[in-house]
């Protein structure tokens, strides 16, 4: 990234150069076209003079009509030089929005990899914690006991692992029979059957796959941003063992899409007219650096087929994105890292 700042500035510098080198070129070529203009009215009236002494003002007449020639000359000069000023101008323009197209991509490559490779450890937390022995015991014969043994043990968990906000057991009818932090959520005996990753953990076929929710605003979390990765917990902790539960885990996903769209490496100048952004596979914004939008804005990105690109909008917006590449074992949700620049 040090590099790719360090050619951000540089292009920077040769666009304030080429902007002050076009103003001071432009007040020349007006000082020029004043001058020749001047020199247009003198000739004239010397042609007029040279008229009215006959003979005696031939020579002159001569001289005047090659005064006002040259002026024409100046004149066109003046005007070709204010044209390639205006040219190189506007390359130079283009040269800067093409290199800080490329620069953002890059950012918005950053932002997405960043957030697939934190997601990618989620889904092994889930599967490995499924097979906990605690977990499988209460899901395979609830009981007063074997629900505190469970509520201890997710709790332990989420001692070591600060970026859940809690984690749900649930039987086959998609009732909690444990959680975490049963102080704080009180949720055992909720059903969340109806929740999308619990349907979708459900029916999975395998203790090896993973099922995952688009995020979500959860009201049992006291109205908290979730990312929530489940799978099944099944008889013997065996990966194809009989379905005997559901485990489903909350990724606290505000602070951490925040730490990461705030992250993203921009100058002082940068961030006061830039987004970053990520957004789901339909273009609604889950996270934003401006914490604007988040969960009710949709980006219609103009992708032209392609994972990355960057483009300049009808408002003059340069927006960058990167399509998830994933991580690992994880594909990704076909998310973006967006950048967009006013």
């Amino acid at each position: 990234m040090p590099s790719a700042e360090r050619s951000a500035v540089s292009l920077a510098d040769i666009i304030a150069q080429t902007t002050r080198a076009k103003t001071v070129t432009s007040a020349k070529v007006r000082d020029i076209r004043a001058v020749t203009s001047k020199l247009r009215i003198l000739a004239l009236n010397a042609l007029i003079e040279a008229k009215h002494a006959g003979d005696k003002g031939a020579g002159f007449s001569v001289v005047a009509d090659e005064v006002r020639s040259i002026s024409g000359e100046v004149e066109d000069l003046a005007r070709d030089l204010g044209h390639e000023i205006v040219k190189l101008d506007g390359l130079t323009q283009d040269m800067a929005a093409q290199s800080q197209g490329v620069r953002f991509t890059d950012l918005a490559l950053n932002a997405v990899e960043l957030i697939d490779r934190n997601l990618y450890e989620r889904t092994c937390d889930v599967r490995w914690w499924a097979t906990d022995a605690a977990m499988v015991g209460q899901a395979g014969g609830p009981s007063p006991e074997g629900r505190q043994h469970a509520c201890e043990r997710l709790g332990v968990i989420l001692d070591s692992y600060t970026v859940y906000l809690d984690l749900w057991l649930c039987d086959l009818e998609g009732r909690v029979i444990a959680n975490g932090r049963p102080d704080r959520y009180g949720v055992i005996g909720t059903n969340v059957g109806d929740r999308p990753w619990f349907k979708r953990a459900a029916a999975l076929r395998s203790g090896t796959e993973f099922a995952v929710a688009d995020i979500v605003t959860e009201p049992l979390l006291r109205h908290s941003q979730i990312a929530t990765y489940a799978t099944g917990v099944r008889r013997g902790g065996r990966a194809d063992g009989e379905l005997i539960g559901v485990l489903g885990i909350h990724f606290d996903w505000a602070p951490q899409a925040a730490a990461i769209t705030e992250g993203v490496r921009l100058s002082e100048d940068e961030r006061t007219r830039t987004r970053a952004l990520l957004i789901d596979s339909t273009g609604l914004v889950i996270a934003a650096s401006d914490g604007k939008g988040i969960l009710t804005e949709r980006i219609h990105l103009i992708t032209g087929g392609t994972a990355s690109g960057h483009y300049v909008d009808a408002s003059g917006q340069l927006i960058a994105f990167h399509r998830t590449p994933g991580y690992e074992t994880y594909q990704g949700l076909g998310w973006y890292g967006v950048i967009i620049q006013s």
